[in-house]
């Protein structure tokens, strides 16, 4: 199992190892002992400027769970031989993704492999034939996909089963509790993590009305628990019948500690109901 909500790492690029490293050592401290990469993060970099922070500490590698993802290919001076963005799920692909991260993360095997994005050519078949072969080999424990529709999940979870879908979920993103995501999650039994769960931040950096009011109603929600407004956000979100996981994006290490007082709390179900109503706009129909 993943915990409760996981560390982000898509903007530690311009992190030094050390930085990196006591950022770790913070989430780990407290509760929480999931990373979320992506091959691509950093064009390329951030996998391996976390596996050189790792190697300042080795023993910390038994204390976590890595989740990465693969599938896109960008167009950066690290992959010269990309000419044009796309997605690749090959089994070749993911094969070779999967290598790739082992190494330069300098782990023995990745806890969660995702597809990054789904892709018009997917053919579920190699994808489970890949999925296969990883997991038989150790180097993958896990398998999920991200930004996947039920129907996209549906086929490759009757190839393989999948244990992830991450989403962009907030209250200033609410599709996926109406177009059968979070549904889809709790039939199969698949853990959704929440990418961008403060909405890319805009509910601190944007003025518009319906986000003042947003913001408002938060953080009165959040003073009954003695939270703050983000996180009384991620108490939203773990509240939710299939425990949705936020994944933080903060480079901030008191921010990390902060977060985690959320993972203990339960909002009443009228307090989730003001937050969702303070979101939308208007009361539910």
């Amino acid at each position: 199992m993943i915990s409760k909500i996981v560390t982000g790492v898509w903007n530690w690029g311009f992190l030094s190892s050390q930085d990196i490293l006591k950022l770790i050592e913070t989430s780990i401290d407290n509760g929480i002992d999931t990373f979320d990469h992506a091959d691509i993060y950093g064009g390329y970099t951030i996998e391996e400027q976390f596996g050189k922070a790792l190697a300042l500490k080795p023993e910390l590698k038994q204390k976590m769970k890595i989740v990465t993802k693969c599938g896109i290919k960008l167009i950066t001076p690290n992959r010269p031989h990309h000419h044009i963005k796309s997605y690749d799920t090959s089994a070749e692909h993911i094969i070779q993704s999967a290598e790739n991260s082992l190494k330069v993360l300098g782990v023995d095997n990745i806890d969660y492999l995702l597809i990054h994005r789904p892709d018009p050519l997917l053919n579920p078949a190699e994808v489970a034939e890949a999925f296969s072969s990883l997991q038989k080999e150790g180097k993958v424990k896990a398998f999920g996909v991200s930004n996947f529709l039920p129907h996209q999940v549906d086929m490759l979870h009757k190839e393989f089963p999948l244990s992830i879908n991450q989403i962009e979920i907030s209250p200033l993103q609410t599709k996926a509790l109406y177009d059968g995501s979070l549904d889809n999650c709790l039939k199969n039994n698949i853990q959704p993590m929440a990418w961008s769960p403060l909405g890319n931040g805009r509910i601190f950096t944007e003025s518009s009305p319906e986000i003042l009011n947003l913001k408002q109603v938060v953080q009165e929600v959040g003073e009954k628990y003695g939270l703050g407004i983000d996180q009384t956000i991620f108490a939203w979100h773990l509240t939710h019948p299939t425990a949705i996981v936020p994944v933080l994006g903060t480079t901030k290490a008191h921010r990390i500690v902060d977060a985690t007082k959320a993972m203990s709390v339960k909002l009443e179900r009228e307090d989730w109901f003001k937050i969702l109503e303070a979101a939308e706009g208007h009361e539910v129909a």
